[in-house]
Formats: C-alpha cells, sequence, structure tokens
C-alpha cells in the first residue's frame, strides 16, 4: 500500500514567514481592495504620451505615434532643480517631453493623484505624479512621486495632533521613485468643505464610486519631526496644474522644517579650547561640537506616578497596593581638578585610545573622500556599498564615525535629508545572522529572529515603498561576520545594488582582498577606500595634538619622535604608539612620585586647603619627565610577554637546566629526557661555559661536597677520579614544575624520572639569547 506524503514543511514554514511579513509591512496605508482596479484585467505594456513641441501643448501625441524632434522636457528639469535627492537618467541628450502615460484606456498624467499597490497587502499609498522617469528601459518606465501620509505614519504621539479627519491625508515634503507597474488607480484629493457637500456625514459609503479613493487633505506634515503646516483649502492651492507643483513642494518643505531649526538652535554646545592651539596650524578635520551634559541628583517619581484608589461603575472602592520606593544614593558632583589632579594624569587621560579628540589629524583625504560618498548617495536616494581597509590602527572606524556625525549635523541644519545609522561590530554579535536582526531593529523598531528579519528585509528592500529613509550602516570587524556560505556578507553586499533599497554599507576590515576570497565574483561593484598605515610625522602630530595643553611639558619632543618612528617601522598603528607613550607617562610618574606628598589628593567633599594646593594641576614637586629611556622601556614592557619576562628572572641554576634539555632535544630529537641525561648534559654544558658564576658557584668537586654536606662515599671510585656535581638543580627543577615550565615524572630513584618542556624550546631562546648569565649557554645557536 503506498503512503501518502504529507506536504513538504519548508513550503509551509515560508508561508507562514511571508504572513509575518506581511504583518509588519502593513498598517500605514490606506484600504485598497484588488477587485477595485480601474486598470482592467488584461495587463497591457505601459506607453509614454509625449507633448507636441510644433503644437505647444494642444496635441499630445503617445508614444506609437510620436514622429517630432527631441525637446527637453520643462518640469523633469525643474524637478532637478527643486525636488531634492535625485538624479534623471537620459538615453539621449534630447529629450521628448513626456505628460503621462498609458495603459490600455487608463491613462495619467503630471499632476494626477494616483494610488499605488503595496505588494503582499490590501494598502495602497498615495501619490502625486511629480515626473515621469525615463531611462530608456521599456520594461522599467517610473514617476517621480510626491507622498501623501495618513496619520499612523506620525511616530510621535506627544506631538501628534489628534483632529485628524477619517479620510484625511497629509501632504508630506518626501519623492520617491516607483515604477508604473505600481500604479492601481487614481485618487481625488478634496477639502473638508468639498468632501462634506457630498457626503454630509463625512463617511464614503461602499456603494459609492469614490469608496477607497476620496480623501481629505488641509495641512502639509513633516513625519519624522511631527510638524505640520498652517491649515489650508486644497482648491486654492492645488488646481491639478503642473504650475502648482513647485509651489506646493515650497510650501510644505517651508512649513515644516521650523521645528528642527529651534531644535537645533536650542542645543547647548561648547567647543573644546585646549591650550597651543593655534589656528593657522595644518589643516585638520572639522572640530565636533560636544553636548554640555549637567549632573544633578536624581529624584524619585513614584509617589507622583502611583494612583492612589480605583473607582468601578459600582462606586466600589478598590485599594490598589503602593509599589516599593527605593532612596536613590547620594551622588557628588566631582571638578575636573579632583579627577585630574596632575599633568600625568591629563596625559594618561588624552593619550588612552578611547579619548575622543576634537579633530582627527592626518587624515583629511580619506575623511573628505568617505563623506563625499555618503553626501551623495544619500542626496540621490540611492544604494552604495564601500569597502575600507587598511591595517588595524589606521583610523577607519574613527573616521566613518566623524563622518557621520557631520552628516547627522548637516541633517540638523536642513541641508541634506534624514537617514538611519546603525553600527553593526563583527566582534559584538555571538552570531553573524544576528546582523539581521540588529538592521530591522534600526529600521522598524522591532525585535525578531535573525530567520524572521532576513525575509522581512528580503522583501523590505526588494519592494518599492513610498518615503523610505535612508540606512547607513556601518559594518565594522567584516573579518568576523564570515560564515560558512558566507550568506551574511553576501546579503549586506547585495541589498545596496537593489533598485529601491536606499541601503548604504561601509564594511570595514583590516584585508584587501577579503571580499574575492570569500565571494569569488559574486561581487557587481564595490567603491574601495584604502586607509594606508600612519608615517613617523604623522604619529608625531596625533601624538602632539593629544598633548596639546598639557601642563608642565612632561613629555619630551624627542621621546615622541622615537616611539613614532618605532611603530612605523613596524605597522604604522597610531593605537600602539598611543599607548606606549601613555604607558611611558605612567612609568614617568611612578619615578616622580617618590614620596607620598607628591601624590595626588584623595577627593573629598570638603578638601583642604594642602589638598587644593596640591591639587593643583601645575603642582608638580618631584615631577618626572618622559625621555627617550623611558619610551624604549615602555617598548620593552609592550613588546615582551609575561612568560619571557618570568625565564628572564629565573636564577642561573634553573636557566642552565633549561639549557640542558634545549641541548638533550637538540641531540636526540625526542620530546622527553631523562633526568639523570639532563644532569649529564648540565655537568658538559657547566665545564664548557666560560662563566666564573657557574664554575664557582655551581660546579662542586666531590670532596668539597662531601666534607661540606656530609654526603657519603661511593666505594667503587676514588674522590680524584669523580666528575664535579652541579648543586641545585634538583631544586631548579622543582622550582620550574611549579612554574609550570617543564613537567617531571616523579619516581623512586631519583635520576629515572622522565623530564619534558613544556613551553616551546623558540620562547625559552628568544627570552634567554641576550641575557648576560646565560650567554655562553647555547641559548644563541
Amino acid at each position: 500500500m503506498a503512503v501518502q506524503r504529507s506536504p513538504r514543511p519548508d513550503a509551509h514554514s515560508k508561508k507562514l514567514k511571508a504572513e509575518r511579513a506581511r504583518q509588519y509591512l502593513s498598517g500605514l496605508g490606506v484600504a485598497r481592495e484588488d477587485s477595485d482596479d480601474e486598470l482592467g484585467l488584461e495587463d497591457h505594456p505601459w506607453v509614454w504620451v509625449y507633448e507636441d513641441a510644433e503644437a505647444h501643448g494642444h496635441t499630445k501625441l503617445t508614444e506609437e505615434e510620436s514622429c517630432s524632434e527631441d525637446e527637453e522636457g520643462s518640469v523633469v528639469n525643474a524637478l532637478n532643480q527643486r525636488a531634492p535627492g535625485k538624479k534623471r537618467k537620459a538615453s539621449n541628450s534630447k529629450l521628448r517631453r513626456i505628460i503621462g502615460a498609458r495603459m490600455g484606456d487608463f491613462q495619467c498624467r503630471i499632476g494626477d493623484c494616483v494610488l499605488l499597490k503595496a505588494e503582499g497587502t490590501n494598502e495602497a499609498w498615495v501619490g502625486l505624479i511629480c515626473a515621469f522617469e525615463d531611462d530608456g528601459d521599456e520594461d522599467n518606465k517610473a514617476a517621480n512621486f510626491m507622498w501623501f501620509s495618513t496619520e499612523k505614519e506620525i511616530r510621535n504621539k506627544q506631538k501628534k495632533r489628534t483632529d485628524f479627519m477619517q479620510n484625511e491625508l497629509y501632504i508630506t515634503p518626501s519623492w520617491d521613485v516607483n515604477p508604473l507597474a505600481s500604479i492601481n488607480g487614481k485618487a481625488s484629493v478634496v477639502s473638508p468643505k468639498t468632501l462634506l457637500s457630498e457626503y454630509p456625514n463625512g463617511k464614503v459609503p461602499r456603494s459609492s464610486r469614490d469608496y477607497g479613493k476620496i480623501f481629505v487633505c488641509r495641512r502639509g506634515c513633516n513625519t519624522r519631526t511631527a510638524t505640520y503646516t498652517e491649515e489650508f483649502i486644497w482648491e486654492d492651492i492645488y488646481t491639478g496644474q503642473e504650475e502648482d507643483i513647485f509651489a506646493l513642494i515650497e510650501r510644505v518643505r517651508s512649513g515644516t522644517k521650523a521645528t528642527r531649526k529651534v531644535r537645533g538652535e536650542e542645543r547647548q554646545e561648547y567647543e573644546p579650547h585646549f591650550e597651543g592651539d593655534d589656528d593657522n596650524e595644518l589643516p585638520n578635520t572639522p572640530r565636533k561640537k560636544r553636548k554640555l551634559n549637567s549632573v544633578s541628583t536624581p529624584k524619585s517619581r513614584g509617589s507622583a506616578a502611583t494612583p492612589q484608589k480605583l473607582t468601578t461603575p459600582t462606586h466600589k472602592r478598590i485599594a490598589i497596593k503602593k509599589p516599593l520606593e527605593f532612596t536613590p544614593l547620594g551622588t557628588r558632583v566631582l571638578s575636573p581638578s579632583h579627577v585630574l589632579s596632575s599633568p600625568f594624569q591629563i596625559a594618561r587621560a588624552r593619550l588612552h585610545v578611547s579619548s575622543v579628540p576634537a579633530t582627527l589629524p592626518c587624515r583629511e583625504q580619506e575623511f573628505a573622500t568617505v563623506y563625499s560618498h555618503l553626501e551623495a548617495a544619500i542626496s540621490d536616494g540611492s544604494g552604495s556599498c564601500i569597502y575600507i581597509s587598511g591595517t588595524p590602527g589606521t583610523g577607519k572606524t574613527a573616521t566613518v564615525r566623524e563622518v557621520v556625525s557631520h552628516l547627522n549635523t548637516a541633517v540638523l541644519d536642513e541641508e541634506l535629508d534624514d537617514f538611519i545609522f546603525v553600527e553593526i561590530n563583527g566582534m559584538k554579535v555571538t552570531d553573524p545572522h544576528q546582523s539581521y536582526s540588529l538592521l530591522w531593529e534600526a529600521l522598524k523598531g522591532d525585535r525578531v529572529s535573525p530567520s524572521h528579519a532576513l525575509d522581512l528585509l528580503e522583501r523590505e528592500f526588494g519592494n518599492p515603498s513610498p518615503r523610505r529613509v535612508p540606512c547607513v550602516v556601518l559594518m565594522d570587524e567584516l573579518d568576523q561576520l564570515v560564515t560558512k556560505n558566507q550568506s551574511v556578507m553576501y546579503n549586506f553586499f547585495n541589498w545596496p545594488g537593489l533598485r529601491h533599497s536606499r541601503l548604504i554599507v561601509l564594511a570595514v576590515a583590516n584585508t584587501m582582498d577579503l571580499p574575492e576570497r570569500t565571494l569569488s565574483n559574486k561581487i557587481s561593484s564595490l567603491t574601495r577606500i584604502t586607509f594606508p598605515g600612519y608615517n613617523h610625522d604623522q604619529l608625531m602630530r596625533i601624538i602632539q595634538s593629544r598633548l596639546e595643553g598639557v601642563p608642565g611639558n612632561i613629555v619630551h619632543p624627542d621621546a615622541v619622535q622615537f616611539a613614532s618612528r618605532k611603530v612605523a617601522a613596524v605597522s604604522g598603528d597610531a593605537r600602539r604608539a598611543l599607548d606606549i607613550c601613555r604607558r611611558a607617562v605612567e612609568i614617568a610618574e611612578l619615578e616622580g612620585l617618590n614620596d607620598e606628598d607628591t601624590l595626588p589628593p584623595t577627593p573629598s567633599k570638603k578638601a583642604s586647603k594642602n589638598n587644593i594646593i596640591n591639587s593643583h594641576p601645575n603642582t608638580v614637586k618631584k615631577a618626572g619627565k618622559v625621555t627617550i629611556a623611558t619610551v624604549k622601556q615602555a617598548i620593552n614592557e609592550a613588546t615582551t610577554s609575561p612568560l619571557q619576562q618570568c625565564l628572564r628572572s629565573l636564577p642561573l641554576s634553573s636557566k642552565l637546566f633549561l639549557a640542558a634539555i634545549i641541548a638533550r632535544i637538540r641531540r636526540t630529537g625526542i620530546g622527553e629526557s631523562i633526568l639523570g641525561d639532563v644532569i649529564e648534559e648540565a655537568k658538559r654544558i657547566g665545564k664548557m661555559a666560560d662563566s666564573t658564576h657557574i664554575h664557582e658557584f655551581l660546579l662542586v668537586e666531590p670532596s668539597v661536597s662531601n666534607a661540606s654536606k656530609g654526603m657519603t662515599r661511593h666505594n667503587n671510585y676514588n674522590n680524584h677520579h669523580q666528575a664535579a656535581r652541579v648543586l641545585g638543580l634538583s631544586a631548579a627543577a622543582i622550582e620550574l614544575v611549579d612554574a609550570g615550565i617543564i613537567g617531571m615524572e616523579s619516581r623512586k630513584g631519583e635520576r629515572t624520572g622522565r623530564v619534558r618542556l613544556n613551553i616551546g624550546d623558540e620562547e625559552v631562546k628568544l627570552a634567554l639569547k641576550d641575557d648576560l648569565q646565560a650567554r655562553n649557554l647555547g641559548f644563541s645557536k
């Protein structure tokens, strides 16, 4: 008997995901049923409707009938000049003026209000046709729409108006290009008076032809800032003619940006100025304006927000338990003189890699390149993928963040369209697929699972959507987002290429060929920006810019130059140079603070007079200074591992024991050796070594050893025929075992146990090759 197969679970799960995606992407448009489609059932191709140049607009010719000479469209040119963020593409240098488009019996023109169907839902968007887009592709005819929004799209509930009508829409200062295939009919936009004259109760019955097609508009609105224009009568400001479009655009734009200007002016900002700042110095990136926050003791608001009683319709009182209240801890505001009480502390704070400088020196060219690419992509409303590569510590992430900060300032000053910024760090996510959830949360504010977010993002970027805000994604540490099938990297590189995505990806990595190695030939187009390593002059400028305004001149210029040259010769890593200089300042501070009086005072609520004197930044009783020798010490600490420091601090007997083990490994090629063989090897090395310390203190004759230590004599040999014995090897072996450097097998016999080296022999040679005590023990071979 044949067993009937059940449906595949994959198809069912995909259907559920699609339904969930529709739920997330619905609810903002106007209701629109598929059965009410006035374009007809047959799918005719869209054709342009041109204006006859000789008849000055009196005779209109379709695309098939037109044979007049090409003429550049005035509406397209005007829209290029006034509507922000759009660049027009042309197949020829001269264009016939397009005034409409036709599909079968349905025709729409510039200035018409139309309905655009939202794919996968029973909703539609209302837009006003401002211009048609002709890029030479017959299958991708499109138009530029100025959008109407519903009250559901205004997220700011505090500033949102509550006097909206049932069918009311707001004209917005938002433009978008969508294909003509998404048009699903015409819409009528009227004033409230016109609607009430036709339908006195304000409701359009379902049996009416205007159901779902007539809307009220009496205000313009910026949905992001919840800024409204003054109330107007729609028929007075717009009559459906092309001449009224640009007056309407200017009216909405000027009437919805006042709040943003005030918000920008109310911000309290200051620009830090340090001693030694000179406006005539070499150019730097623009200084960042920082917000001055005031610190105050938090106040408890629990009592004010707690309801005391609730009254039911039967007037029966119900007691509500009062929630627990916690008294906040008292906080103290410490002045900078307490926190940064000495020049050394100020220098250490500024040299820390987490300190955000006022400028980014030596990255002016890269800053301008990234800024121009981002500004152009945001203004054009197009997607872009920028791959930024360079060795660690070359300022890649810092430069991108500085660019985004200046772009945000341009948005607040009404010089640039709004955009969303999200940073995804590969080192901070446990799974690369969590990048999908982070991106969807930044776009919509909802946190979903990675698989669900992937379905939502594919539907979001694959379908046209009005008023889509450009999104800038910084994918830092891209090397950590590599997966088995490279799906994460491929999706983030592929989505910006979709026409309606408006996604701008900034991929930051340490290697130049990461996309080629991981994605082979699947990459379409990438804008590449390479950050070279800093040279010593640039590192000097970076360090000196951090030390500007530090009193006392505690860092010698030669020390800064020495550190810069050392780091530039190896990697050009600015973070490495800052760490070395910061450690050098710490060493100099420890050398200068020899007594208790020069230590910084303990922060207290009421400082004494002595503390106030000592806490002054210019008061240094015994001040150290960062010199070349201090920098050398800091470099040695930075390049030396704790293991090498431990090996260098071992006594001479332990170093001799390690030399004997390495000699046995080199002689036999086996990692394990017998303890007796290691001791015999140590005797041979000790005799051959030209070291007075080994001969005088470690190699002891048997007679001396027996007389001083009371050791038993060997009956089979005479004393003068016995070889010298190395003292302290047993204690040295035990010390090395305790340190984990060697492993030793415990046996009853003293010399029969096995010994092995737990660390690499190269590590031992590297640590002891320059050691003065162990220079003749064979570590330099």
